[in-house]
């Protein structure tokens, strides 16, 4: 199993920068490195808490930005890391694009999306 990296633009108030994200389809949220976020000059909203893969705990701010990749954008909530943490491209910011990791190429592609149609929400019973 390998890595997958790709290139990104995002964009806060104050600019715009290109970044090499890890792909990593089992992190639900994007993280952006300290340097990066405070260049396009995003604020903290609020802070979560997030576990590690080996166990710790961290505890950091969340934000949000415009991201724009092959042609797609939207607004998606980032984690503004800190000084040692790196850029992560998660599984909330994939979706939100309409990506999906095909994990055989590690590629990014448009996903198959699924539109429940003719529920009308109302019990036959």
């Amino acid at each position: 199993m390998g890595l997958t990296f790709t290139i990104a633009k995002v964009h806060g108030p104050r600019g715009r920068a290109s970044v090499k994200f890890l792909v990593d389809s089992g992190a639900s949220y994007t993280a952006l490195p300290y340097a990066i976020w405070q260049k396009i000059g995003l604020k903290p909203q609020r802070e979560m808490i997030f576990t590690l893969a080996d166990g710790t705990e961290v505890r950091r701010k969340i934000s949000e930005c415009k991201i724009q990749f092959r042609g797609f954008q939207a607004h998606t909530p980032v984690i503004l890391g800190e000084k040692t943490d790196t850029a992560l491209l998660g599984a909330i910011t994939l979706e939100i694009l309409g990506l999906v990791l095909n994990p055989f190429s590690r590629t990014l592609e448009p996903m198959h999306a699924m539109l429940a149609s003719g529920f009308s929400g109302r019990s036959r019973f």
